[in-house]
């Protein structure tokens, strides 16, 4: 198994609901920051304000809990505001973290080759 699931999410916001968005999103990266094995979580927006990636690194063990526990609190109001148009997956994801990423569509690369510093 790899040590390591990366995930990175696009989503379309409304360029008008992005204030709101981002007020949320710090309330979240706030609440993930105290993760130990999140490794990477930044959100990113392009030029006209339409579309968001979230770049994710974890330790294949906290991805649950970050779903479950850190995450769940804003789940409802995040997905008000966004809608998810993609999600890839990098990594060796088991059972239980599949059935937190399919219902976003998910896409899975697994690692056939390379390195992480």
């Amino acid at each position: 198994m790899h040590p390591y699931i990366s995930c990175l999410f696009s989503l379309a916001v409304k360029p008008e609901e992005l204030p709101e968005f981002k007020a949320l999103i710090s309330k979240i990266v706030a609440a993930t920051q105290q993760e130990p094995g999140t490794l990477i979580y930044e959100y990113s927006v392009n030029e006209d304000n339409s579309t968001v990636h979230i770049l994710e690194r974890y330790n294949v063990d906290s991805v649950v809990s970050h779903v479950d526990i850190t995450f769940a609190p804003f789940g409802e109001r995040f997905l008000e505001l966004c809608t998810v148009t993609g999600l890839v997956v990098y990594g060796t994801p088991d059972a239980e973290i599949r059935k937190r990423l399919d219902p976003f569509g998910a896409v899975y690369m697994t690692p056939f080759d390379g390195f992480s510093r």
